[in-house]
Formats: structure tokens, C-alpha cells, sequence
């Protein structure tokens, strides 16, 4: 099917291009969101028509898109889970826990504008990228720890992911090492040789 971008879409094209995309994906996706209009000709002078508002109200969200993400770049939010000894999670973090973190720290943040190919099933620290607008896009450090300790270590460059193993530290016995041989390995008394006696 034929449409075209009332916004710029990524891997698409920008706004106004006329670009062949799936029955489906226009169906479902593109034309109930208001992203697209079928391309036809009756669509296309609508279009043009009334491309100067669909230019400004674009900039409009883009500036606002823009305040939004001068405050949430970098923004470090914690997730605390619960996780076996190797930093597995028993479940995972989704788009859904990352954006209810985001609004419960003060930003407005929907779902679908978390962009995660896979949701998150370890423990650490994972860069995601937030799409506040198709040409705005910020990355933020998720902190996932079993808990508010294990969290502040990971931030400070700890790695929790592997189990923690007890380090045995063997004390070598320097005199003992240096007695007993000499270097071509035969005896050697620690005992001063005696004098001989003077007749």
C-alpha cells in the first residue's frame, strides 16, 4: 500500500514522501495513529493543503520534545529485582517498568517511546534510548540491582554480575624458602662453622 508521512518516521522517510509500506503495517499502525494518509489523489492535495499546520504543529512537538530531552539525558533511573547468584533476573524489565520509572521521576514518557529490541533479564547497568519525537531521541542508564546497596556499587563501576568468591591469600615463608639448600642444592648449617682451636 501507498501513503504518505504526515511525520518523519524513521527507516521510512520524511514528512510528505509518498512510500510504499505493508497492507498491515498501514492498517494497524500507520493510518489509526494519524501517521499517514492513504496516497490518493483526493489525500494528496488534502496534503499540500495542509502542510504549513502539519509543518508548524511538527516544529511545535519537536521544541517541546527538545525541553524534555535537555532534562532526561543521562538521567540515571534504578530498578530494583529480584535476581539469582550469576545477576539472572526471575523476571525481566520491559518498556512498560522503564517508562511507569520515568513518570514516577516527573516525566511525561509513554511506553512505545521506550525503544528496547529485547527486555532486560540481567542485573547491571543498560544504556536505553528513549524516542521523545521522531527527530528527538536521548539515551538513559537503567540500573537494575537486587537492591539500593547493590545499585549505588553498580553506579560506581562494580561489576555484581558474576558470584562473589572467597579470595585465599597464601603467605610464603621467605625463611623458610631460603634454608636447608644452597644454590647447587647441597646442605648448609645455619651454624657458623667453630674455630679452629689455636695449639
Amino acid at each position: 500500500m501507498q501513503v504518505i508521512l504526515l511525520e518523519r518516521i524513521a527507516r521510512l522517510g520524511q514528512m510528505g514522501d509518498t512510500v510504499r509500506v505493508r497492507d498491515g503495517y498501514a492498517r494497524n499502525f500507520l493510518l489509526p495513529q494519524g501517521k499517514a494518509l492513504r496516497a490518493n489523489k483526493a489525500n494528496l492535495e488534502r496534503f499540500e493543503n495542509e502542510r504549513a499546520q502539519l509543518e508548524a504543529r511538527n516544529l511545535e512537538r519537536k521544541s517541546e520534545a527538545e525541553a524534555v530531552a535537555s532534562k532526561l539525558d543521562g538521567e540515571a533511573l534504578v530498578m530494583i529485582r529480584s535476581a539469582g547468584e550469576t545477576g539472572q533476573l526471575y523476571g525481566s524489565v520491559s518498556t512498560r517498568d522503564i517508562a511507569d520509572g520515568l513518570t514516577e521521576a516527573g516525566f511525561t514518557v509513554t511506553r512505545s517511546q521506550v525503544e528496547l529490541r529485547t527486555p532486560i533479564k540481567t542485573i547491571g547497568l543498560h544504556t536505553v534510548l528513549i524516542q521523545l519525537h521522531p527527530e528527538v531521541e536521548v539515551s538513559i542508564s537503567v540500573n537494575v540491582a537486587r537492591s539500593e546497596d547493590e545499585a549505588v556499587r553498580q553506579a560506581a563501576g562494580e561489576d555484581l554480575t558474576t558470584p562473589e568468591q572467597d579470595v585465599f591469600e597464601f603467605e610464603e615463608d621467605e625463611e623458610a624458602e631460603g634454608e636447608g639448600t644452597d644454590e647447587e642444592g647441597a646442605e648448609v648449617s645455619e651454624e657458623a662453622p667453630a674455630e679452629e682451636e689455636e695449639a
